[in-house]
Order: structure tokens, then sequence, then C-alpha cells
């Protein structure tokens, strides 16, 4: 199951809360208003109905009444009873059937069929010896229905409300997460290309022109450093932390090659040495199997030594291809005889076979093109059994050109096959003979890739190995 992206959990998250956080304030201020609006029921009934006994008064006996006291004001209807509780004016509202008892001074609540009504009696003495009795009544099911009206609309808005704050979240979220977005991007270039002049570049560079100039430029610094935020501060780290792999890698390559050169010249002096020791006819047959073999370990360091002064100027962007226009198929063929006639020599019965496809023309470096394959096949020749076949292959689509080298020899394990590349590095040490240094396999891949190609390989422990470049033909690749 794929997992959600980070801007996705985030998103989830905020929304969620968000959610949260408006219902739980929805309810609240839903119940508060719930009760709000009873209790401004009950005040405006309380407060009409002694209001409206300013609208009484006995006048030559009779009660009159004020025509105001029949307006219907803040939906309360008005009505008078005497002592007896029998109506004498005012109105009723529709729907109120009932005759309740005079509660005087109390505020009753009454259902009548599926409605309720709030009625407050409040009694008013007219005279010494006359009393009337003023009703006041509301509908209590006409206020809360206006707030089922205000409740049913919020929650038709609540859905747009999550969505808006989904959308909010998202983009928020997105926008503070392009900063990772682009440090992840960084890092996968540095992998991919293994070049580590690559930054991130969310924050400018710092100038030194001199010491006002960086004075200056220090103080902006900090006042972008307090606007930035943590993002911007790993990526400024991560820079930093690059400029010093950098700096240390640039030292290593410095160092390979001054090593390099430094040591050429001592092992040239000794295989001189032990070419003319071994003219020498006085030596004895031990002393010259002694010399020989110090020859052939200083022959190894030899090739050792130019393997990495090729591996180094490469590194520094010394080591130019020189593109030209070739018959890769008679190059590819003279590199298969000759590694033939070096397999004969050797003695374990190894076939180095062909299938070219004829006149493949392509631009390449010659000498580049004839390591690659010399490296390959004498890899594949170095791991196959006795007796065993190597097969190279040549063709051409009239866009790039696809060669292989193919054995059936040990193969090569799962877990090393990731870094046959690497230098130095060597599956199985005690497989791998006495001059392989693990380095030819480093050369190929970067001899391909100057020529705007690539290079894969295939194997099964114990069936053999499949290895497969691949280069443009008719375009001219950039010189490294």
């Amino acid at each position: 199951m794929r997992r959600m992206t980070l801007k996705l959990k985030l998103t989830l998250l905020y929304t969620f809360f968000m959610v949260l956080l408006t219902c739980a304030a929805l309810a609240i201020l839903f119940s508060l208003s719930s009760r709000e609006i009873l209790a401004s029921v009950q005040a405006k009934l309380e407060h009409r109905v002694q209001e409206s006994l300013d609208d009484l008064r006995l006048q030559d006996g009779e009660l009159r009444l004020d025509l105001d006291f029949y307006s219907v004001t803040q939906d309360v209807y008005l009505s008078v009873y005497d002592e007896s509780q029998y109506f004498l004016y005012g109105k009723v509202p529709y729907g109120f059937d009932l005759q309740p008892e005079i509660s005087d001074g109390q505020l009753q609540r009454i259902k009548d069929r599926g409605r309720e009504w709030y009625v407050y009696d409040i009694s008013f003495r007219l005279s010494s010896d006359r009393t009337v009795y003023v009703r006041g009544v509301t509908s209590v099911t006409d206020a809360e229905e206006s707030f089922r009206v205000t409740l049913r609309f919020a929650l038709i808005l609540l859905p747009m409300m999550v969505l808006a704050t989904a959308l909010i979240g998202y983009r928020f979220t997105r926008r503070t997460l392009l900063p990772v977005k682009k440090i992840t991007w960084t890092v996968q270039k540095i992998r991919a290309d293994a070049d580590l002049s690559r930054r991130i570049g969310l924050t400018a560079p710092r100038r030194r022109t001199g010491k006002g100039a960086l004075m200056d430029t220090e103080k902006k610094d900090e006042k972008m450093a307090e606007s930035r935020d943590e993002i911007y501060a790993l990526a400024e780290t991560f820079d930093d932390m690059l400029s010093e792999l950098e700096e240390v890698f640039n030292r290593e390559k410095q160092f390979t090659s001054d090593v390099s050169h430094e040591l050429r010249t001592p092992v040239s002096v000794i295989l001189a040495q032990c070419d003319m020791l071994l003219d020498d006819e006085s030596l004895s047959e031990q002393q010259k199997e002694g010399v020989c073999l110090i020859r052939k370990k200083a022959g190894g360091m030899a090739d050792m030594i130019s393997q990495l002064l090729f591996l180094s100027r490469a590194d520094q962007g010394r080591q130019a291809a020189v593109m030209e226009r070739l018959n890769l198929s008679e190059l590819t063929e003279m590199v298969v005889e000759e590694q033939q006639i070096l397999s004969e020599a050797e003695g374990r019965g190894i076939r180095v076979t062909s299938q070219i496809q004829p006149e493949v023309l392509a631009w390449a470096d010659e000498t580049f093109y004839i390591r690659i394959l010399v490296n390959l096949i004498s890899n594949a020749r170095r791991f196959s059994y006795e007796n065993g076949e190597v097969t190279v292959t040549l063709v051409s689509d009239g866009i790039q050109v696809k060669g292989t080298v193919v054995d059936h020899g040990t193969g090569i394990p799962p877990e090393a096959l990731p870094h046959i590349w690497e230098r130095f590095y060597c599956a199985d040490p005690s497989r791998s003979g006495e001059n392989h240094s693990g380095l030819g396999l480093s050369m190929v891949k970067w001899m391909v890739q100057a020529h705007g190609g690539s290079v894969s390989a295939e194997s099964r422990e114990g069936e053999g190995s499949r290895f497969t470049f691949c280069f443009p033909i008719d375009q001219k690749p950039q010189e490294v």
C-alpha cells in the first residue's frame, strides 16, 4: 500500500483539527444560543406584559384600554381577565385554545397539539375593590423554529467550510513544503549525477568584497536569519555541508592525482631494473624467478597507477574524449580477435565469439571504445569457467549503438551488483585475481557516459553475467 505524502498528512491533520474545533465551537455556540433565545423570549414576554399595565385605566367605573394594548409587539399577545378568570379584552394567538389557570407572577410553559407556549400572568389593581389580570402569550415553537433554521443553515455551510479549510490547508502546506521538495530534488540530482557542486540555493550566497561590504552583508544575513524558518535554516546547513564535502572530495582527488604521479616514477624504475636483471646471465634460475615475481607485481602496480591517473583526470575534467566518426564493427572485431589470442595463451579453453552487425558507424573516441571492450571482455574471461564462452554483440537501430558482453561464469551476488561500479570494489576478492584493482568497471562507466550513453549489468550467481552499454550515433556528444 502506498504511503501518504507528508503534504497530504499535514493537510488532513490541519483539516481534522480545524473541523473538530469548528464543530466544538458551533456545538457550544448553539447550546448557549438555545438557552439565550429561550431566556430572551421569557424576558420579552415579561417586559411586554409589565409595560402593558400602563395602557390600563379605570374611567367612570369602567376599564379602558389604549390602542397600543391590542398591538402584537415582539410576538406577544395580550389579554385581560377579571378576578373570575373571565376573558374581557385583548388578543389570543391562533392555535392557542387552552385556558390555563391564572398564576400571578408565574411563567408557565404549556404544550398544545405539538406546539409550546409561554404564558405569563400578572395582577393589576385598578381600584381598592377591583383587580384584573393581564396575560401575555408568546410561541416557544416559533422562536425555536427560527433557531432550527439557523442550525440547518450552519450544517449546510459546514461541508463548504470543511472543503475550504482543506483547500486552504493544502495550499498552505504545499507552499510551506516547497523548500523541502527542492531539498529532495537537489539530493536526488546529486545522487544521480554525483555532482557535489549543486546547491539548494534557498538563501542568497554571501559575497565577500571587502571589510565594509562584508559587515553589511553579515548584518543583512542576521536580519534574514531572523525572518527565516527552520526549513530555510536546514537548507542553509545542507548547503554548507555540501561545500565542505565538495572541498574534502576535491582534496581527495588532488591527493590521488599527486600520489599517482609520485608513484609512477619509482614503479617505472623498478620495472626497468627488473628487465635489466633478467638480462643478466649470471643470475640463477631461482633469482630470476624472484625478479619475475617482482616485475609482475610492479607491472600490476603500474596498471593500477595508470587507471588512477585516468580517473583522476576524468574527475578534474582534464580527460577529454576525442570524438570522430568510426566504424565500430571493425574495431569490435579487432578487439574480439585480440582477446581470443590472449585467451588461448592462458590455456583455459575459453572462447571469445562475436555477433557484430556490419558497418555500424558512430561518433566515438577510439581509445575509449577499445578500452571499454577490453575491460568488459577481460572481466568476462576472468570470471568464466574453464572451456567456457564469452559472447560479444554489437547492433544499431539507426539511433544508438548497443553492445553486450555475456559470459556463463561465476556471476555476481545480488547484494554486490549495485556496487560493482564503485572504485576498488571487489565482489569476491578471493576470485578477482592478483592484478585486479577494482577500477576497470569504474572506468567503463565513465567512458560510456563520456559518449553520452549508459551501461548496465545483469547477473545470476553461478550462471554468468551480461553487461550492456549504449550511446547515440548521430549526435556528437559534448566533450567531457
